[in-house]
This record gives C-alpha cells, sequence and structure tokens, in this order.
C-alpha cells in the first residue's frame, strides 16, 4: 500500500523561458499519484521513498500527457514503424545500418525470448552489460517491451562493482556482450541473486546464445502495457565511493527528456544524425544516443571506441550533425578542423558531463560560426535541465532552465540567495531524485527541490553560471575560489592542452589553489612556465585566484565519459602530504 504524495504547490522560481524573479507567477501543482501498474514483480514500486521524500513533480505541460498505459520502448520502435519510418536508419554500428523496421522486430524477437526461454516477468531486473553498439539498444529495448527494469551498465566494471550493483538492484537475469562475460560471470558465481548470465553478440554476426533463442521467435510480439509510472529503468550513479545509487525512472521519464530538451532545446528532426562518447551505461548517453534519435526517426551512430579521432571519422563519414561529448573532445576537433577535417555537418555540438570553458565556446564559434550548447544534467534527474540555446547562448553560461523545470540558488537553510551570490543549485520539473531504498534521499531532496551537488550563480538577467561541484569549492585565506574559473583562466593560455584545478591543504591559508596542467607537445615545464602562467592568470581574474602551485603532467585522470576526476588528484596530492616529513 503506497501514502499518497501530498503536493505542496509552492509558487515556482525561474521558471523557463521566464528568467526575471520580478515576474509573478501562478503556483503549479505538484503530482500526486501513481498510476495502474503492469509489474508483476513490484520490488521496484515497493522500493521507491516515500511520497514526502520525492521532489516535487510537475507534469503540467500539454507534452508531459501521456495514456496511463504506455511502453517506451514501443513508442520508439513500433510506434515510429507505424508512423512510416520503417524503412529509414535508426541505428549504424560495427558496419551496418538497421532501419527502424528491423530494430523494432529485433527487439520483439529479444522480448519473446526472454518471455519465454528465460522466464522474465514485468517487473524483473534485467542487467545489461555491453560497449555501445546497436546490440545493446535491441537488448535495452527487448527487455522493456518485456516490462523489465533494465540496468545498463558499464563494460569496464568488475566483478566485485557488479556485484554491488546486482545486489542492490536483486538482479536475476543478465544479458552481455560475449566478449565481456568474465567479469560477470565472476560476479555470478558468488551473488545470492544473480542466478543467469545469457551471452548476446555485440558484433554484427548474431552468434551467441540469446541471438540463436531470438532468431527463432516471430517478430511480433504484445509487449507489456507497462503503466506510465512503471519504473523502466534504474540509474547508478558513478560515484567515487561507498554504496552505488539506484535512480529509478519511469516510462514516461524517458519520453519526457525527449519531448521535453530534445524537441525544445535540439529541434531534432528525422534528418539529424546523432554521434558521441557517453556510454548508453549512463542516462546521457541513453538518452543522446538512443532515446533522442529513436524518438524522431532520426539516426543515431554507435562507437564501441568513442575516441576522439573516431568521432572526427565518423562525423564526416556519415555527415553526423549532432555530437554529445565532453569538452577535452571538443578541444581535440577544433585541432582537426585546423589540421582540414571537415566536420561542417554538425549543426548541434552538445557539452555536458564537465562545465564547458569559456575559451573553448569562443574558439568552436569563431571556427564553425555555431554555437556550443552547454547544459547541465544529472542521473538522478535522467538528463540535462538547464542549457543553453541556440539563439541564446553564452561563453562561460550554463543558460536557463529547459521548459517545465525551474532552478534556484539557496543557501544551506534553503533560503533563495541574491543575484550574484554563489549557492547551491536546486531544481525541479518533470523528472527528480528517486533512490531506490536509499536514505542518501533526504540529502539530494529538501522541500521539494532536488539539490544536484553543484554550486553556482545566478546572474540578473536569469542565466545560471556554474561555479564548482561543491566539493569543489576552494577556501583560501577566507576567499572563496571556484576551481573551474581558474581552469578556464589556464586554458584560455597557448601553452595549456588541459587542466584540473584542486584545493591544496595549507598550513597558512588553509588551502591554496593547485593545478594540474597538461602542456601542449613539444613544451616543458619547468620554472619559467610556472611564471609564466601564474602571471597569466592573475591578469586574466582576480589575482588571489591564480593557482599557488602548479604541477605539470602528461595526463588527467578521466571517467569513460571523459569527465575529469579530480577526487583522484585531490586523494593523491593528501597522500603524498601525509607522507611528507613534518616539521
Amino acid at each position: 500500500m503506497f501514502k499518497r504524495w501530498l503536493s505542496r504547490a509552492k509558487p515556482s522560481a525561474n521558471t523557463a523561458p521566464q528568467a526575471k524573479a520580478s515576474v509573478t507567477q501562478l503556483p503549479r501543482k505538484a503530482s500526486r499519484a501513481l498510476g495502474p501498474t503492469a509489474h508483476v514483480d513490484t520490488f521496484t514500486r515497493d522500493n521507491l521513498p516515500l511520497f514526502e521524500a520525492w521532489p516535487d513533480i510537475f507534469l503540467d505541460r500539454p507534452e508531459f500527457q501521456y495514456p496511463e498505459r504506455i511502453n517506451a520502448a514501443v513508442e520508439l520502435t513500433d510506434r515510429m514503424v507505424e508512423k512510416g519510418f520503417g524503412d529509414r536508419t535508426a541505428l549504424i554500428g560495427n558496419g551496418r545500418r538497421r532501419t527502424y523496421k528491423e530494430l523494432a522486430d529485433w527487439s520483439s524477437r529479444i522480448a519473446h525470448a526472454l518471455v519465454t526461454d528465460y522466464g522474465v516477468m514485468p517487473g524483473n531486473r534485467v542487467l545489461i552489460r555491453s560497449a555501445n553498439n546497436p546490440a545493446m539498444v535491441a537488448c535495452w529495448l527487448g527487455a522493456t517491451k518485456a516490462g523489465a527494469v533494465v540496468v545498463n551498465t558499464m563494460p569496464m566494471l568488475r566483478a566485485g562493482e557488479l556485484t554491488k550493483i546486482v545486489d542492490k538492484a536483486q538482479v536475476t537475469l543478465a544479458l552481455c556482450d560475449t566478449r565481456l562475460m568474465d567479469e560477470l560471470v565472476a560476479c555470478s558465481k558468488t551473488s545470492k541473486y544473480l542466478t543467469k548470465v545469457v551471452g548476446f553478440d555485440g558484433t554484427a554476426n548474431h552468434d551467441a546464445e540469446l541471438d540463436r533463442m531470438a532468431l527463432s521467435k516471430p517478430v511480433r510480439f504484445d509487449a507489456v502495457e507497462t503503466g506510465r509510472d512503471d519504473v523502466a529503468l534504474l540509474g547508478f550513479t558513478s560515484g567515487t565511493t561507498g554504496e552505488p545509487k539506484a535512480t529509478m525512472h519511469f516510462h514516461r521519464d524517458i519520453l519526457i527528456i525527449a519531448d521535453g530538451y530534445a524537441k525544445e532545446v535540439l529541434g531534432v528532426t528525422p534528418d539529424d544524425v546523432f554521434v558521441g562518447s557517453p556510454p548508453l551505461a549512463f542516462t546521457f548517453g541513453l538518452g543522446g544516443l538512443a532515446v533522442f534519435p529513436l524518438r524522431f526517426g532520426a539516426a543515431a551512430t554507435l562507437l564501441e571506441n568513442a575516441s576522439p579521432p573516431e568521432m572526427i571519422k565518423i562525423i564526416q563519414q556519415h555527415k553526423a550533425t549532432i555530437c554529445f561529448t565532453a569538452p577535452t573532445a571538443y578541444r581535440v576537433m577544433l585541432n582537426a578542423m585546423e589540421e582540414g577535417a571537415d566536420l561542417s555537418s554538425l549543426r548541434a555540438a552538445v557539452s555536458a558531463g564537465e562545465t564547458l570553458p569559456a575559451p573553448i565556446y569562443e574558439a568552436w564559434m569563431q571556427k564553425t560560426g555555431k554555437p556550443m550548447l552547454d547544459g547541465i544534467g544529472a542521473t538522478e534527474m535522467l538528463h540535462i535541465f538547464i542549457t543553453n540555446r541556440f539563439s541564446d547562448a553564452r561563453p562561460g553560461c550554463t543558460g536557463r532552465p529547459v521548459a517545465g523545470y525551474e532552478a534556484k540558488i539557496v543557501g544551506e537553510d534553503m533560503r533563495e540567495l541574491p543575484r550574484g551570490e554563489i549557492g547551491r543549485l536546486a531544481v525541479r520539473g518533470p523528472t527528480g531524485c528517486r533512490y531506490l531504498a536509499d536514505a542518501r534521499q533526504a540529502k539530494y531532496v529538501e522541500n521539494g527541490w532536488n539539490l544536484t551537488g553543484d554550486s553556482f550563480w545566478q546572474d540578473e538577467e536569469g542565466y545560471f553560471h556554474f561555479a564548482a561541484r561543491n566539493d569543489d569549492m576552494i577556501i583560501s585565506a577566507g576567499y572563496n575560489i571556484a576551481g573551474p574559473e581558474v581552469e578556464a583562466a589556464l586554458l584560455a593560455h597557448d601553452l595549456v592542452a588541459e587542466c584540473a584545478v584542486i584545493g591544496a591543504a595549507d598550513e597558512g591559508r588553509g588551502q591554496i589553489v593547485e593545478a594540474h596542467v597538461v602542456l601542449v607537445p613539444g613544451v616543458e615545464g619547468n620554472e619559467a612556465v610556472v611564471e609564466t602562467l601564474q602571471s597569466h592568470v592573475k591578469a586574466a581574474i582576480a589575482p588571489y585566484k591564480y593557482p599557488r602551485r602548479i604541477v605539470f603532467t602528461d595526463a588527467l585522470p578521466k571517467t569513460a565519459t571523459g569527465k575529469i576526476q579530480r577526487f583522484q588528484l585531490r586523494q593523491s596530492q593528501q597522500a603524498a602530504a601525509a607522507a611528507a616529513p613534518q616539521g
């Protein structure tokens, strides 16, 4: 039995597209209850947070009105065939093109196999382990058609990490690219939940157990009529330490990110071709490389090795129009264009996962004449909720809320801060944080607002500007210094290829700014370069923000999506400080 969520219906703040605080807005009404469920296995619904712990969810916009029964996978495949997109290319990968009709049939055959051969019941959790390829998308869609709750995972995870995910979600069945079986099989041998690991062929050969089972099945499958409020996806956060958190996303949430951000901001059309580096196991990648193109009849190119050189090659080969990747990759693309690469087909360069430094934005504008779309999203929110627009983009600015979302800057007491003052970013809208059976829900959601863990400030015109992750703020001699601001200043210098800034313990100042710098090829790090870069930063921003210590390095630690792992730099610095002789 579920408690009904009492609407707080508080006045909204800074709803897109109205940005001025002086605009008086009527209270919005938050969603009150869950609709019907098709889940026989009610594990996910049983482990949703109590309604009073949810963020306010606003579904008042007409584009977010869905029938009580809807299956997101059907909407992205069979429905698109019904609309006349059957012969159009849906996916490109591993040397083949797959049409919408082929993808609809492929995923339906997989759904048949999951139900008849592996006993999948609506609500069961199904884990998928694979790199980015069409087979992974087909497995995700097939499991979703069967009413399963899908858990997509990264191919680089080890058995111990997979075990934490399996145990948290109580996964009994896993689908795995046969090239990646070892770690998952090792996990299954000690897991009290995972009883079956089924291999699929991640190449184009269809030569694995699941493929053989599916190929014997009919192409017509009566998909489970899931409720719009049934959990369809568990997105595990890529936390740096401790137990993973599982974010719970409904069938309607998957459609909302397309009908909201992708439609309003990107203006996706059937002629678009998507490319990008984020793994499909991350909600940023699943949205940008699967949900968005499939929702609008476009095509997605999927790369198992999405290095910048490979993306440059694919963009030119397939005339890609929309790219999702991190700022570091766009910097490589800029250099490639200088050397003759033709990336003129790109109409949208979306940057997320790492703040977009103004120098990269400005260089891209100068080279292409097209703005980059910086944005911020979160696994808890499913995708991007604040962004720039094509006609409204500014360097060093994250932009305004996506239609349907509200955002504000608050202090520790949740009171809204004056414009220009750095504080905690709070957001709410049609999607929001729902952790699976996790006490950390109370930390992420306060008074109906999602607290993303980011420090932002808002200017007088209502635009939001990233300052730092809350744990990336540096307090030095009483000054609050945002690491990304120092990074942007360093990146504007011709000698700097990449950099990351952290706070290092200092007896006199509490902390000092420490910059880890990758120099451009051919430049050797020495004291003269240190002084040059320090003087440059002092001239670019307030002098007290300059890096008092500069560490030269060959490479920065990064996630698979290209996001710099500053926590590793902090840990290394702390270990070095602890090992240093005292006195």
